[in-house]
């Protein structure tokens, strides 16, 4: 198995509530890391996450805004209890983040979108290489089970055939007898490709 070099945070975003935040610290304080946290006066906080071996470290600054706690990071991280603890906290607080886990040779390039991996890119020198990407198939369904107009247009043209034939059977008129005729003609034929 291939042995990471090292992950790049790029723009990583994470939109805590005030209620949020003694849990996102609790969680840091589970991870095996040194934390430091600091209240600032404007209300701001900062994080610390500190490893043991080497003395790398994170700074995670959360500005507080309209009662919510916003912080952007971009980062390079060694230590893999770093880049656990990053990790977690991006996929429990729903984050945004592109993540290059940069090994040997090549990269893999991770995409969340509300703390979930949504695609995972191989890069390799210039080429890159999709090899996941997430589909929501349940939504697409739904959204095609939701556009009912082909249904509205068939009770519509139904609609429409029906009135056709209670003028037909109440004319004489050869001349007006063609004319809906015609129109039936046009309706069943819209009927038949719509229902097919």
């Amino acid at each position: 198995m291939a042995q990471r070099v090292a992950t790049e945070y790029v723009n990583a975003s994470m939109t805590l509530t005030e209620a949020e935040m003694p849990r996102l610290i609790s969680l840091c304080g589970t991870q095996q890391v040194k934390l430091q946290v600091f209240v600032l006066d404007n209300g701001n906080q900062e994080i610390v996450l500190e490893e043991d071996v080497g003395g790398e470290f994170i700074r995670l600054s959360f500005e507080r805004m309209n009662g919510q706690y916003h912080c952007e990071l971009s980062c390079r991280v060694v230590q893999p209890k770093l880049t656990n603890t990053l990790r977690k906290l991006v996929s429990s607080f729903k984050g945004d983040a592109v993540v290059n886990r940069i090994y040997n040779g090549f990269t893999m390039i991770y995409h969340y979108a509300q703390g979930a991996v949504i695609r995972i890119i191989e890069s390799i020198e210039d080429r890159e290489r999709i090899v996941f990407e997430h589909r929501d198939t349940v939504g697409l369904l739904e959204a095609q089970f939701k556009k009912n107009a082909v249904e509205h247009e068939i009770v519509h043209l139904r609609g429409a055939v029906n009135e056709l034939l209670d003028i037909r059977n109440q004319t004489k008129d050869p001349q007006q007898l063609m004319e809906i005729d015609r129109h039936l003609a046009n309706h069943s034929q819209k009927l038949f490709a719509l229902e097919a």
